[in-house]
């Protein structure tokens, strides 16, 4: 499963449902820690808007709910529910997550370059499957200590 992206009009469709109900529903199980619903204008919840990105809470529950997890999916989930503890996190319009408003994150495997968020500032990347980071390039487990 990837980060899944919205479609309103195709799912309202599956769940015989209005537009309104649905955002209620996935207001619902983002409020009882299932799912992390992320968007742009960083007003979220309030606003009743629709999300740009849906995640799992929990990167385990991705691991017993889907199988096979995708690997990418699972970092993103993993390195949300680390910060979200004590920051905010957002949907950017590039890269993967924006923290606080002004942390550019891309995540991604230990071939991760910086070609998506290039020239952007305070923008790092989070890597999987290294033990020390180097410049802007920072383990993912590191983010574990936040928490």
């Amino acid at each position: 499963m990837t980060p899944f992206t919205l479609n309103i009009s195709s799912l309202c469709e599956a769940l015989s449902t209005t537009r309104n109900q649905l955002i209620r529903l996935l207001a619902l199980l983002h409020r009882s820690a299932l799912l992390r619903l992320l968007y742009t204008d960083g007003k979220g919840l309030k606003s009743l808007g629709k999300p740009e990105k849906i995640l799992f809470n929990n990167p385990n529950l991705m691991q017993a709910l889907t199988q096979p997890a995708d690997t990418g999916t699972v970092r993103e989930s993993y390195f949300a529910a680390m910060l979200s503890q004590s920051h905010s996190i957002q949907f950017p319009k590039s890269g993967d997550l924006l923290v606080d408003n002004k942390y550019l994150f891309e995540i991604g495997g230990k071939g991760k370059k910086f070609t998506q968020i290039k020239d952007i500032p305070n923008s790092f990347v989070a890597a999987d499957e290294i033990e020390i980071g180097f410049g802007n390039k920072i383990p993912l487990w590191l983010f574990g200590m936040l928490y």
